[in-house]
């Protein structure tokens, strides 16, 4: 691992806001080093999930971390465009469901950008429906969707990310 320098400290302090801004190799992108102090066992539980992930580091796998929650605290804000997956698992032969769903991304066409649906054993079926938008309305179309009668499981995966237009 490339973070192997550890620091045994009993208690945590602050964080350093000091950064350093280095280029790095492997991408465009400038890096920041910030210092950050973890309770032992918090460290021991960070280094088991590095190598069973199979992360190159503890930043990697901190950084993806941060990521994630950076991404659900945008999501929670509610007003941040995002882009993402409605998955969903539901029941066939229930009568009008597919009718009911295809009605419902058309309904919100300007926010579904394109669907897939495969059909699965025991009569099921996995939709999966790609979408683009302020949070909080994909999270009501995800909900309108994930509540009809048929749909047996689903879920909303979204990304702090943006799809570039179709149409320059």
């Amino acid at each position: 691992m490339n973070d192997s320098n550890v620091e045994n400290h009993d208690s945590m302090k602050p964080i350093d806001k000091q950064t350093h801004l280095t280029a790095s190799s492997s991408s465009s992108q400038s890096v920041s080093r910030i210092s950050l102090s973890l309770p032992q066992e918090l460290l021991i539980e960070l280094d088991k999930m590095v190598e069973s992930r199979g992360f190159d580091s503890r930043s990697q796998a901190v950084a993806d971390m941060l990521h994630q929650h950076i991404t659900e605290h945008k999501r929670n804000l509610g007003d941040e465009i995002m882009v993402g997956t409605i998955t969903l698992l539901y029941d066939r032969t229930t009568p009008h469901l597919q009718r009911l769903l295809a009605d419902l991304q058309y309904h919100h066409l300007a926010e579904v950008i394109s669907s897939l649906h495969v059909q699965l054993a025991e009569n099921r079926v996995m939709e999966v429906v790609l979408v683009q938008g302020p949070a909080k309305q994909l999270e009501k179309i995800g909900n309108e969707l994930m509540t009809l009668r048929g749909v047996i499981t689903g879920r909303l995966q979204l990304l702090t990310a943006v799809m570039p237009p179709v149409y320059a």
